[in-house]
């Protein structure tokens, strides 16, 4: 099972040289999920090999234009390229305006069916569920309506014992089965218990994607136990009055966020255009929360 985070741009704001606005790419068994759509966000998919008629869902957390200007230009390449498959676009529900009125004015009619979900930042919701994973919304506190999106993986099958099986002599028919818990009766009437004959399968990991946001314990108990924490900070806390002046969070107080709900690894992001190196956010954030890594573009994160 592949669960994986590819970072695509992690600036605020404005792009700088080597940092672009921001995005995010995860691979979740090999479906392709895009978060957030930053100016540039195409040119990043080039960059570091992201197929982008792979990605059936995108995901917008808020209006502010680091965060989906990049969008038109993206439905439009998939729409010049061929595309047929119906998209799912989940953001809020002004968007679908703002796409309506650009396409209206391009005189642009697109080739494949796009699916608008508005979310709702007053309130968590479910918005996708597959086999793979189920998805939620967070509601975060920014000057805008702003959402994260949490990614829960779904729990998979048991795993086979299959040199034991293949000792007893179970049919290949029966595997299906024995994955989803049943028991074995051989042709003998003799009875194997499951857990003679597989193992449970891995815990099931989480994401949780933090886009813009004040430090508030709201959303806290939500993203509890979270196995990676993508969370903005986007100042140093010397800087906390600006973090609160614009709704955003400090390297800081990123890192005490990830203490206060026991995540087991946190990725910082969203970095003010201020700072050339970004070492000294990482510092920050190190000297309360040890497990942090940076979301530098072009590296992936495994969940």
């Amino acid at each position: 099972m592949k669960f994986e985070v590819t970072i695509l741009g992690s600036s605020s704001a404005t792009p700088i040289y080597n940092r672009n606005p921001t995005s995010q790419v995860l691979n979740i068994n090999e479906r392709l999920y895009l978060v957030d759509c930053g100016e540039g966000t195409q040119q990043q998919m080039l960059r570091f090999d992201v197929r982008a008629s792979r990605i059936d869902h995108i995901f917008i957390s808020h209006l502010h234009g680091d965060h989906y200007l990049g969008l038109i230009g993206l439905l439009s390449s998939l729409h010049l390229n061929g595309r047929k498959k119906a998209l799912k676009l989940f953001g809020p529900s002004q968007l679908k305006e703002i796409i309506d009125l650009q396409f209206k004015y391009s005189e642009t009619t697109l080739q494949y069916e796009l699916d608008f979900f508005a979310t709702d930042a007053t309130q968590s919701q479910v918005i996708v569920v597959n086999d793979d994973v189920t998805i939620e919304t967070i509601p975060l506190d920014h000057r805008i309506a702003c959402t994260g999106f949490l990614f829960r993986e779904k729990k998979r099958l048991r795993k086979l014992l299959k040199d034991e099986l293949e000792r007893i002599g179970v049919p290949v028919e029966l595997y299906t089965s024995l994955k989803k818990g049943a028991d074995y009766t051989d042709p003998k009437g003799k009875l194997y218990k499951n857990d003679t004959l597989t193992t449970d399968s891995d815990a099931p990991k989480t994401y949780a994607y933090c886009s813009d946001t004040l430090f508030n314990p709201q959303y806290f108990k939500q993203i509890s136990n979270v196995d990676l924490l993508y969370h903005e900070a986007t100042f140093l806390h010397n800087m906390l009055d600006r973090a609160n002046e614009t709704h955003h969070t400090t390297a800081l107080q990123a890192a005490e966020i990830a203490v206060q709900i026991n995540a087991k690894r946190l990725l910082i992001g969203h970095f003010s255009a201020r700072y050339k190196s970004l070492d000294e956010l990482l510092e920050e954030s190190k000297s309360v929360f040890p497990n942090t890594a940076l979301a530098i573009e072009g590296k992936t994160f495994v969940v």
